[in-house]
């Protein structure tokens, strides 16, 4: 059996972090560590790719250059129950890129430090011991002392060591359409789409439409994502449908994939047992995953070393330390907002973002996380809503 101090399962963005934050941290500790990935990259990946500013500031950070084909977002239009919101001004909204690539770029620079990863192997079984945790692949056994789970929504490390709650579950479906075979314009306006027209029809969630380039190629993805499961598919599948047609193709090919969302008391750790990433859960409203899945790494890496310095893995402290970050702020926010715009009260929740300039203004700014709004008081965000908005502020 090989020992390890730490494990991560998964090398997507919050797995990759984990590792590339401990290494920040303790690069002797991420040289033992090991990433296990089922796949091998670059491997498939079904996500809209969007990458906010606090996702590139933590590049940054972290010294990885966005080295990926992107296309950036400058522009946004925003359809409404009744109202068509345009936002065009001088700031960068998102990039938007190809996670196969994306999540490859990120792999090479975990190994670049000297963090080990192993693809091609599948975790089929994990069974706590006193010590740690034991791990069971398709190719050997493994004993880690920390164990990260960043193995996506379905999470087997959440299902097996932490909770089997499949409560907060999303879902989403897109698909790809060439620029060549449809008569959409957000490629070169760099402008990405959100419709919220069917809330009235039953859906919790939106549609979406984002230019990318697939094999150098301009494509427009298209989607629509539903904050919960019961009862969507056909919904899901008409809407997407309709999406497709409206940016003027004939058809497409369609994938689903599933959405952990955060919510209020989630389970993140048991003793020697730490979730990241959509294992943990990620925004509610949107869906967005992975700026805070780079957050999750940081968290999960001063976690994790913490504990192997002091002995304790007990982890009690990591769901309560989460969620007093401005992430685990942000986090609640988001699902407040499922609360406005998807449940009853939607109509008057819509009107006010339809119809309030200094609203959308803020509203943009905060979700994107554009210099840093995202970690401002409810009272400074009201204030700029009422009064306009104050000075930049820097991400810590």
């Amino acid at each position: 059996m090989e020992r390890r101090p730490v494990i991560v399962i998964g090398s997507g963005p919050a797995g990759t972090a984990s590792a590339l934050f401990l290494h920040a941290r303790d690069p002797g500790l991420a040289r033992e560590t090991l990433l296990l990935e089922k796949a091998h990259h670059p491997r498939p990946k079904v996500c809209a790719g969007g990458l906010i500013p606090h996702t590139l500031t933590c590049l940054h950070e972290l010294d990885v250059p966005l080295a990926v084909p992107n296309v950036p977002v400058r522009r946004a239009r925003v359809d409404v129950p009744g109202a068509t919101v345009s936002y065009d001004e001088d700031c960068e909204l998102c990039r938007v890129v190809r996670r196969d690539e994306f999540d490859h770029s990120l792999v090479r620079a975990c190994a670049a430090r000297g963090v080990e990863v192993r693809e091609g192997e599948k975790v089929v079984e994990l069974r706590r011991e006193a010590d740690g945790v034991r791990i069971e692949t398709d190719r050997g056994s493994y004993h880690a002392r920390v164990l990260i789970g960043a193995d996506g929504s379905g999470s087997l490390v959440r299902r097996r060591l932490v909770d089997d709650d499949r409560g907060r579950i999303g879902r989403a479906v897109m698909a790809d359409v060439p620029i060549a075979a449809c008569t959409w314009d957000g490629v070169a306006q760099g402008r990405y789409e959100f419709r919220f027209t069917a809330v009235p029809e039953g859906l919790r969630g939106y549609a979406w439409a984002f230019p990318c380039l697939i094999g150098g190629v301009p494509h427009v993805n298209i989607g629509v994502y539903s904050v919960h499961t019961d009862g969507t598919g056909a919904l899901l599948g008409r809407l997407l449908e309709a999406e497709v047609a409206r940016v003027g193709a004939v058809d497409a090919t369609v994938k689903s994939f599933p959405i952990r969302w955060y919510g209020r008391g989630s389970r993140l750790a048991t003793p020697h047992v730490l979730l990241a990433g959509d294992a943990a859960g990620v925004d509610p409203l949107m869906g967005e995953g992975i700026s805070f899945a780079f957050e999750y790494g940081r968290r999960a890496a001063a976690a994790a070393a913490a504990a192997l310095a002091s002995g304790d893995f007990a982890f009690d402290e990591y769901a309560r330390q989460v969620a007093g970050t401005w992430m685990g702020q942000k986090l609640r926010r988001l699902g407040l907002g499922v609360r406005l715009f998807y449940g009853p009260a939607w109509r008057p929740f819509f009107a006010l973002a339809a119809h309030s300039r200094g609203l959308q203004h803020v509203g943009i700014r905060w979700f994107n996380g554009v210099d840093g709004w995202d970690r401002r008081s409810a009272w400074a965000l009201v204030g700029a809503w009422l009064w306009g908005p104050p000075r930049p502020v820097a991400a810590p």
